[in-house]
């Protein structure tokens, strides 16, 4: 059992951690996964714009929403320029969409940081 605060091995060796939004709830971290209906990205500063756009385009085209999570002035450069990138990706077919910015606690070796997550809808 996953705990609050505590990191443990996944099954490839590396280690999960556990995250707190400032006002939500602990969830599981990874380079990508779900949290309820919505995808979640970790973007850091080494991604590729490009690469995190594509993501974020095909994630927004079949669920309307994505999250994506970052620690970093560069790790939020990226993401930022991404959601640029996937502005561009998604107007042809008619979707426009919208970011709503937040910060989160994250737990990482036994430190908490402040993440900040950005929230990428399709505007209706």
């Amino acid at each position: 059992m996953h705990k609050e605060g505590h990191s443990e091995r996944n099954g490839r060796g590396r280690y999960r951690r556990a995250t707190k939004h400032r006002g939500g709830s602990d969830m599981n971290y990874r380079e990508r996964h779900r949290q309820g209906h919505t995808e979640v990205l970790r973007v850091s500063s080494k991604s590729k714009p490009n690469t995190v756009a594509g993501a974020v385009a095909g994630v927004i085209r079949e669920k309307g929403r994505v999250e994506i999570q970052t620690i970093g002035a560069g790790a939020l450069n990226q993401a930022i320029k991404a959601i640029a990138i996937a502005r561009g990706f998604l107007a042809p077919s008619g979707i426009d969409i919208v970011c709503i910015p937040s910060f989160c606690d994250v737990i990482i070796d036994g430190q908490e940081r402040t993440a900040i997550r950005l929230v990428v809808e399709a505007r209706t």
